[in-house]
């Protein structure tokens, strides 16, 4: 059995057939070819394949394709900068050094949007938490917090510019 899926992805209208028993993490990346989506673990414990639906960072590959009818769906592809460009959370993550095999690094990205998105000041200890459900083997996580970090602070000085 088919499942129409219509929702939005990356700013841009979607309308396919799935499988209603296809994760999220295969619509995207096998059906939509956005690979910044990784599949890790399959069962929602490294992070790896985080995006946001209507603003919420998920695992993407334990929610159903199905589930994302009518809704928007942000991958790393759509941070670009309109003119192609990094957006400011993925220049932290490249001036921050936080970025070493890069296969974590979109997921933890995303939940860094989502965690700028809030708009709160946050402690460096509540950050890490923040940032809790990621896994890396890579690195010891201080650059990866260090750019979490700075992308809120940058956010948050922009935001009290313009008050």
């Amino acid at each position: 059995m088919i499942e129409v899926l219509r929702c939005t992805v990356n700013n841009k209208p979607v309308e396919m057939g799935i499988d209603p028993r296809e994760s999220l993490a295969d619509v995207l990346r096998e059906r939509l070819g956005l690979t910044s989506v990784k599949k890790g673990c399959e069962v929602g414990e490294c992070g790896a394949c985080t995006v946001l639906v209507d603003g919420t960072a998920i695992d993407s590959c334990i929610y159903l394709g199905v589930w994302a009818q009518g809704k928007s769906i942000l991958t790393v592809e759509g941070l670009q900068e309109p003119d192609g460009g990094l957006s400011p959370i993925q220049r932290a993550f490249v001036e921050e050094a936080a970025v070493q095999c890069g296969f974590c690094t979109p997921g933890i990205i995303m939940s860094a949007v989502e965690i700028v998105g809030s708009g709160k000041q946050y402690t460096r200890e509540e950050l890490r938490k923040l940032i809790s459900g990621h896994l890396c083997r890579c690195t010891g996580y201080q650059n990866i917090l260090n750019a979490v970090e700075r992308a809120v602070n940058e956010a948050h000085r922009f935001v009290g510019k313009g008050e």
